[in-house]
């Protein structure tokens, strides 16, 4: 499994569930990967795990204590807390979309840039050979220019 499909690994699992996003962080704490892309990307989903974790739990504890009051569901408060809440789940869907999206874009161009790299290596051995026969011809022409002197 190459790094860009464990980044998006991490990242859908962060999306999906905490508990998995545990387990997954547990691991990979666990096997000490050298790979600091990877611990990197755990980094970045484990702050906005956490990030939405915490809106989330604010908003439950919201509702939790409107749901004590009497009227509260057909109150404008609870009106509020059905807001709030879609839009955070739509900030969270765009938030792990666009990690996602950065991760495949971020490895095409590192893709493109390895062919591009590697046609301008073989270009350059390339320029050298050419190099090496014209100064081999140079050579030839001064050791002819010699004779014929």
């Amino acid at each position: 499994m190459n790094n860009m499909w464990k980044k998006i690994f991490i990242y859908l699992i962060s999306y999906l569930t905490v508990v998995g996003f545990a387990l997954i962080g547990g691991i990979i704490w666990y096997k000490k990967d050298e790979d600091e892309e990877i611990r990197k990307t755990f980094k970045t989903a484990l702050i906005v795990t956490l990030l939405f974790a915490g809106i989330s739990a604010l908003l439950s504890i919201y509702n939790y204590i409107g749901g004590m009051t009497t009227g509260y569901y057909s109150s404008n408060a609870y009106e509020l807390y059905s807001i709030l809440s879609s839009l955070v789940n739509i900030a969270k869907i765009i938030t792990y979309t666009v990690l996602i999206l950065k991760v495949v874009i971020d490895y095409s161009n590192n893709k493109n840039l390895s062919y591009k790299t590697s046609d301008n290596n073989y270009n350059v051995s390339e320029n050298k050979k050419n190099n090496t026969k014209s100064n081999e011809n140079k050579k030839i022409t001064k050791n002819d220019e010699e004779i014929n002197n």
